[in-house]
């Protein structure tokens, strides 16, 4: 039997629906852009998160203002013990200073995966010291929590960009959760990524149950001013399809004007039939829980 995955919308503030056990599910909670708060048993992981106005600070007055189109769902300090921070890439909507640093203040304990390209950005954005680093390179894996295995994998963004010593600039990850009483359960969060050679066969060795897949497309446009592009909302159907993932939740929308893809579009595309994977629109107030079936 196949994990099953529920959408459920929730008025109440994401503050108050925190909760510190999730038992056998793995739930999750747009933060918005690729940001992602992950609840799996008594762990609370975030991926990617952007909660302040970093960008907008940075951009302010230039061609392509970085205001948002919607408020940060939770600031740091409302969301309480988290036990592992992941990051795909140095870009600061992923790698964001006004976020990470907070956390790492208020949580001496807590660590970071980044990329081993990123290792030294990574220390000084949130302002931590080399041991509370997890750097991976693709290919790699490391268990960081009891029963969390994070693989990491190759993102084109849009190009396989390696630094000098050969690292990847960008990168995915697969994160399975283990649990005594159920299977496993298995995320893939592909980072900002392109199509790319490979790339089916690299992800669909991870056997996951849900993709996290950016869906604001690019431009030649926006490649001109420096900004690069990500999957179409097709392509990240077609990837979820060509790799046999079941479920897909499609993000990296809605935070800035102009640089997004509409939410009508995306709710539109989802109840069209026969898409071959379940598409699930990345929406604040939502929460979404993965169950794992039981064990033979």
């Amino acid at each position: 039997m196949a994990a099953s995955l529920t959408e459920t919308r929730v008025a109440a503030p994401l503050a108050e629906r925190l909760v510190a056990d999730s038992g056998a599910d793995v739930v999750l909670h747009w933060l918005g852009q690729a940001g992602f708060l992950i609840q799996a048993g008594r762990h609370r992981l975030l991926i990617d998160p952007y909660l302040s106005d970093t960008l907008a600070e940075k951009y302010r007055g230039r061609a392509t203002p970085h205001e948002r189109l919607m408020p940060a769902p939770i600031e740091p300090e409302a969301l309480g013990a988290v036990d592992l921070v992941i990051v795909t890439h140095h870009h600061t909507d992923h790698m964001d200073p006004g976020t990470l640093a907070p956390l790492a203040a208020r949580l001496p304990g807590l660590r970071f995966v980044v990329p081993k390209a990123s290792a030294a950005e990574a220390m000084r954005r949130a302002g931590v010291s080399p041991e509370r680093l997890i750097a991976m390179e693709a290919g790699e894996k490391t268990e960081p929590l009891p029963g969390l295995v994070v693989t990491a994998t190759r993102a084109a963004h849009e190009t396989l960009e390696r630094d000098a010593e050969g690292h990847h600039r960008f990168l995915g990850y697969g994160l399975s959760f283990a649990h005594p009483a159920r299977a496993p359960l298995t995320l893939f969060h592909s980072g900002d990524t392109v199509p790319f050679p490979g790339q089916v066969e690299e992800v669909r060795a991870l056997r996951a149950d849900l993709a996290l897949l950016p869906v604001n497309g690019r431009s030649a446009a926006l490649a001109a001013q420096g900004i690069a592009g990500n999957l179409t909302l097709d392509e990240a159907l077609a990837l979820t399809g060509a790799v046999g993932i079941p479920a897909m939740i499609a993000h990296h929308h809605g935070l800035f004007a102009f640089n997004t893809r509409s939410l009508p579009e995306i709710e539109a595309k989802a109840a069209e039939p026969g898409l071959g994977a379940r598409l699930v629109p990345a929406r604040i107030g939502s929460e979404i829980r993965l169950a794992a079936a039981d064990r033979a």
